[in-house]
């Protein structure tokens, strides 16, 4: 989702630059089948996770026709049964959880946490005629520390807790980190299977979490915390540190409190960045992420963005040096939100903190309209990517994939991928791959965008 263990949103190979652009697009399902979270093996073939309304989908797709390759069927959120069975399908565009945010090991296996709170490994191949599938090698039941009792088709009315998991990441001594929407914490042991983890009483997390050598950031919806593991794998808070979760939650929002999952960035690597949820208007904040950092010398700089009461985020920034790019979502909230030509108000900004580290300042400010993708920056060409839609007075819904020059903050190109709800990408983000293709998830599935010329 964000590109690396640090959440930069940055991708080392050339995206396109709209020579002679060609658009591709697969339908994954009639309704829903949106490709979330794309990454790659060895061997360039994509892997994704596509939900539609029966279950999620994680696929091996050809990362040139998009065909499916391989699938392997995930349990279906308690979300969306109860979207169906409650009429409220809000439910299912405020869930992050049952496999959205994955990732791939140095073996090319899929790492992540399904609907029923189990962490699966799970490895691709080729049989012997020569086709591809997917085979669950390790699964890690976490039932025994997170409540389950969750809604199904044949639990319809539970009477107790359910806490989905939120995502799953690696740390460098090899444990497996993962985080639930009702504020556990919590690590595996893949050598021997030990599972350890604490609450964070009374917070939510809904983001994805970032990780260095050192440590383990994870934002809550009061709070940014920075973790370690004691000997045993129980996670242990370092530091804590709060921030303007505002009055409520905004539209463009999953909740109330931050919407980025934690940046560690800085020509040293010595910050970690999120922005604030304050009322008027969203702060972008940046810290010194040391762990003997005095407390009123943590804050680097608190950097307001956007209109008056017209600013949110629910997308990582995006981190290069000691620069930040914020993306505004203020208006966006599921695919009914844009129809009949309407748009957000949009607007994108870059922050640099001072190379002295004195505070932060703004280098341009973009009026790109990105509702709701997590763009991404290509370090080779030094272009961001962004998946625009302007408003239209015919009532047109055209989506494009719009490149922005990282320097200056002005467009360079853009293309239209589709017209219509099922071009919306509704959360997902884009992703460029080994070729330079700029893939984008969208409702009905994924597109493809590539230089031809």
């Amino acid at each position: 989702m964000h590109a690396d263990a640090a959440g930069s949103g940055t991708h080392p190979y050339a995206g396109p630059l709209g020579r002679s652009p060609e658009v591709t697009s697969e339908k994954i399902a009639p309704v829903g089948g949106e490709c979330a979270t794309a990454t790659f093996d060895a061997g360039g073939r994509l892997i994704t996770v596509c939900g539609t309304f029966t279950g999620f989908l994680l696929k091996l797709l050809d990362p040139r026709t998009l065909d499916t390759l391989a699938e392997y069927k995930l349990p279906q959120r308690s979300s969306t049964v109860e979207a169906i069975t409650r009429l409220d399908f809000g439910k299912i565009f405020k869930d992050t959880s049952g496999g959205a945010y994955f990732y791939l090991d140095d073996q090319d296996r899929v790492v992540l946490a399904d609907s029923r709170q189990h962490v699966l490994r799970i490895a691709h191949r080729q049989d012997a005629d020569g086709r591809w599938e997917f085979v669950v090698e390790d699964d890690w039941d976490l039932t025994g520390h997170v409540p389950h009792d969750c809604v199904s088709w044949t639990n319809l009315f539970p009477s107790g807790v359910c806490d989905p998991v939120t995502s799953v990441m690696p740390d460098w001594q090899g444990r497996i980190w993962w985080v639930t929407r009702l504020g556990r914490v919590g690590t595996v042991d893949p050598a021997t299977s030990a599972i350890r983890s604490v609450r964070l009483d009374g917070e939510e997390i809904q983001n994805s979490f970032s990780v260095d050598r050192d440590a383990v950031s994870i934002v809550s919806d009061h709070a940014l915390y920075s973790f370690t593991a004691e000997a045993d794998g129980t996670p242990r808070i370092q530091w804590r540190q709060t921030y303007d979760r505002g009055t409520g939650t905004k539209p463009g929002s999953v909740n109330q409190g931050s919407g980025t999952t934690p940046d560690l960035f800085g020509t040293d690597e010595q910050y970690v960045a999120i922005t604030d949820n304050a009322d008027d208007r969203m702060n972008v904040l940046v810290f010194r992420r040391g762990v003997d950092i005095p407390a009123d010398r943590r804050l680097v700089c608190s950097v307001p963005v956007f209109g008056h009461g017209r600013s949110t985020t629910d997308n990582s920034l995006i981190s290069w040096g000691n620069s930040l790019v914020v993306e505004n979502n203020y208006g966006y909230e599921n695919p009914t939100s844009l129809l009949l030509g309407r748009s957000v108000v949009g607007g994108a900004t870059r922050i640099d903190v001072r190379p002295d580290g004195s505070g932060c300042d703004t280098v341009w400010e973009s009026a790109v309209r990105s509702p709701s993708t997590v763009p991404k920056l290509s370090t080779a060409n030094g272009l961001l990517y962004f998946y625009e839609k302007e408003p239209n007075a015919l009532g047109v819904d055209a989506w494009y994939l719009t490149a922005v020059d990282f320097r200056t903050g002005e467009r360079r190109w853009r293309t239209l991928t589709g017209t219509g709800p099922a071009y919306d990408n509704n959360w997902a983000p884009i992703t460029i791959g080994p070729d330079g293709t700029a893939y984008a998830g969208v409702f009905n599935g994924i597109v493809a965008v590539r230089d031809t010329a």
